[in-house]
């Protein structure tokens, strides 16, 4: 039991030590082992949460190429986290899910609607975050995914969108966020001015694959506006 303490204390240090993508060979080749401890960091602070995402996104990922059904099933686990009868909130979870996809083309083909289907709201047997902190972690996830993979990710454009008028306003900062991550052409100019002129000075967490971040809902529907203009 030390030992397995010993271990998870020092997967938790390379995580959060300022080279901690210098590790993240060694943790990928950890394999199995280390995808227990690497969900249980998606529970701290938004920095350790994120960089345990992209940890198990390259462990799964390798997984995927050697032993596909065990990387499915940390899909799978993912899923179960996100479904309402598990009986968790799921913090950290869709981060999680969309660092696998940004690293494996396979599992992207085969999971990227699923990642999708968390912010389409049809009002009924939907697969819709009605959790609205939950729900900003999966606009990001989107938006992480369409920068790695955005081809997967235009289907997204019309619940991007409608993300803008979320119920919360850091879902729209977050959905602002996602949407500039898309072809500048799948954007759409009038409804980010009206977010980027709302004065919304509520504070998004985004991550930049190395750290966390602060920028307010109308300053990131301003960004992307320039990205347009660019």
């Amino acid at each position: 039991m030390a030992r397995m303490r010993s271990a998870k204390q020092k997967l938790k240090d390379a995580i959060n030590s300022p080279e901690w993508r210098s590790h993240l060979d060694e943790i990928t080749q950890g394999g199995l082992e280390n995808v227990g401890p690497l969900f249980s960091f998606l529970l701290l602070g938004p920095q350790t949460m994120h960089r345990a995402a992209v940890a198990l996104g390259q462990i799964t990922a390798r997984l995927a190429e050697t032993q596909p059904e065990a990387a499915k099933n940390i899909i799978r686990r993912l899923m179960w986290h996100l479904n309402e009868e598990s009986g968790n909130i799921g913090w950290g979870i869709p981060n999680a899910f969309a660092e696998i996809l940004a690293a494996s083309a396979p599992l992207a083909k085969d999971f990227h609607r699923i990642l999708v289907s968390y912010v389409i709201d049809l009002g009924h047997d939907d697969n819709f975050c009605d959790h609205d902190i939950l729900r900003r972690s999966c606009y990001w996830g989107i938006g992480r995914l369409a920068q790695a993979r955005p081809e997967l990710c235009l289907g997204a454009r019309k619940w991007l969108l409608k993300g803008l008028e979320d119920q919360d306003v850091i879902c729209r900062g977050m959905a602002a966020w996602a949407l500039s991550q898309l072809p500048p052409d799948l954007m759409d100019a009038p409804a980010l001015r009206r977010l980027a002129d709302a004065g919304l000075e509520e504070q998004c967490e985004l991550f930049d694959g190395n750290i966390v971040y602060e920028k307010s809902v109308s300053q990131i529907a301003r960004d992307a506006l320039e990205k347009l203009a660019a």
